[in-house]
């Protein structure tokens, strides 16, 4: 088995991150746009990292009052399918609640099948259209979760990490269900997850 760890990035995950964005996001974003996230006390950018201390992925949310805004999700290629982007979502989710986020929102193609069931799992409803949103011309559907802060989406995000855990431990990873500050070491256990 090879251990998982979802952890707060910071500014030494940099070169990854943008390694990232151009394989599966197609330079989506810059550098210095990822150094001004890292920077901001309203963005999360959570890492899944493999047990070499290497980024494998990692998902974005931005904190708008009482709105989470999910800007992004991205694994490498060779890790899709497996759970990871599933268990990046579920990290997102599970740091608005702590920031004690009402609701949550993204922008998806609606050609991209694999994520609009990746954000339906977890209860995400299309509310309308951004037209010619993406540089290509296609739409956005703009998706919204709503109802973080009652105690049925903790309940729900708790299932939701037991699940994850045994999806996770068929691919032989292991993960333990918790969220890692910027300075955890590789490939141990958590000694504490972040409240």
């Amino acid at each position: 088995m090879r251990s998982l760890r979802l952890q707060l990035l910071d500014h030494d995950h940099l070169d990854q991150l943008v390694a990232i964005d151009q394989i599966a996001l197609g330079g989506l974003w810059s550098a210095d746009t990822y150094r001004r996230e890292l920077d901001s006390p309203n963005s999360d950018l959570l890492g899944a990292i493999d047990p070499q201390g290497q980024l494998i992925g990692f998902g974005c949310a931005w904190a708008i009052v009482d709105e989470c805004h999910i800007t992004a999700i991205a694994l490498r290629p060779e890790w899709q399918r497996q759970g990871l982007g599933q268990t990046l979502l579920w990290g997102l989710l599970s740091l608005a609640r702590q920031r004690e986020m009402k609701r949550a929102t993204l922008e998806v193609r609606p050609s991209n099948q694999a994520a609009l069931s990746l954000y339906e799992k977890f209860g995400f409803q299309e509310a309308g259209r951004r037209k010619r949103y993406y540089a290509d011309g296609e739409d956005a559907a703009i998706l919204w979760l709503g109802k973080l802060d009652w105690p049925q989406f903790a309940q729900q995000l708790d299932r939701t990490a037991a699940d994850l855990s045994d999806r996770l431990a068929q691919h032989q990873w292991q993960w333990w269900g918790e969220i890692m500050p910027p300075t955890a070491g590789v490939g141990s256990p958590p000694s504490h997850a972040l409240d």
